[in-house]
């Protein structure tokens, strides 16, 4: 499965673009503009996807790697 298809099935799935993921995000502190801050964790990130929005742990670091700056 390509990147973009991991991001597309998440789309499908929340109904959240990945705008939608940056600012939601940004509001818990996990982005600024300039990145992931180094106090954040990847692990801290995932495990709020896979809890708030019930990903499995592939679309969750999908997710994580577009914040990441990563692109389709």
């Amino acid at each position: 499965m390509s990147f973009q298809a991991y991001l597309d099935n998440v789309e499908t799935k929340t109904g959240k673009t990945p705008d939608d993921f940056r600012a939601l995000a940004r509001d818990k502190g996990f982005l600024t503009d300039q990145g992931i801050p180094s106090s954040v964790k990847a692990t801290q990130i995932t495990d709020w996807l896979k809890a708030d929005f019930d990903l499995g742990h592939g679309h969750a670091m999908a997710i994580y790697a577009m914040l990441k700056g990563k692109t389709g």
